[in-house]
């Protein structure tokens, strides 16, 4: 059985690294992302995801150098997105060190590009970002465009169709529960890992580490954070001994 990852996530605006809260991102945590990914190398984290949430696509080349500066430190795996509209700057993201690229409005606006972006780079390269958010009849549907748009396609099918472009992995997020504290929108979650063949990662709403090992029972190859590691110390690792002591298998280190 493969053992199970803990991903932290930091939500890039202008540079800095920000607090999520329902997608609303006005509270800096970090002016420097590099100091926050020295503290992830230290305690145990496996993954690292870095997106993008700045409102203007003028922000690609700042990002681009963000990526490049947080490559030469970090030690695991880097998924970076936000704004990759065109197969060039996908490019630069990688030859800066990034392992994988997450993509998002791609899927509505331009599956070309997903289908080449995949082809060329490999399917395991390409990273589903899904975002939800329940409407007025509490229905799960996926949005797009940086929460500003809804598909009209729940998130099972919009898993599907993301998996037949070339994903190789699922990035879960849920607007609703994003800083809400509450842990993960479990119900579209489990929805989403019983209808895909990929790996599942788990976002939006960690604030307890049993909401890590909700997660994982709801199907989840993977689960994330972002607020909560920002703001506990060696949370990672904490994280990391709580889950091993539900009975979920993890990578270990020095964490005991």
């Amino acid at each position: 059985m493969l053992k199970k990852r803990l991903i932290a996530v930091l939500i890039i605006r202008d540079g800095a690294v920000v607090q999520s809260v329902r997608f609303k991102h006005t509270n800096s945590i970090h002016y420097d992302p590099v100091h926050a990914i020295e503290c992830f190398n230290k305690w145990a984290v496996d993954e690292i995801v870095i997106l993008n949430v700045s409102r203007d696509a003028s922000s690609r080349e700042g990002f681009a150098d963000v990526v490049k500066r947080i490559c030469r430190k970090c030690f695991v795996p880097l998924a970076v997105g936000g704004w990759i509209t065109d197969a060039d700057f996908a490019r630069s993201l990688l030859n800066a060190g990034a392992d994988k690229l997450v993509l998002n409005t791609a899927f509505a606006d331009n599956p070309p590009l997903v289908e080449a972006l995949s082809s060329r780079f490999g399917r395991q390269c390409i990273v589903a970002s899904m975002d939800v958010k329940r409407d007025e009849n509490g229905t799960p549907l996926v949005i797009v465009d940086r929460a500003q748009r809804s598909t009209g396609k729940s998130p099972v099918e919009w898993a599907k169709h993301a998996v037949e472009l070339g994903a190789g992995e699922i990035f879960f997020n849920s607007v609703d529960h994003d800083g809400a504290r509450r842990g993960y929108d479990l119900e579209s979650l489990r929805q989403v890992c019983a209808a895909v063949d990929v790996p599942v990662i788990a976002f939006g709403g960690v604030f307890q580490w049993k909401h890590l090992v909700e997660g994982i029972e709801a199907g989840a190859e993977a689960v994330a954070a972002a607020n909560i590691f920002h703001y506990t110390e060696h949370a990672t690792i904490k994280a990391k001994k709580h889950l091993t002591e539900a009975g979920v298998r993890v990578r270990t280190g020095t964490f005991t």
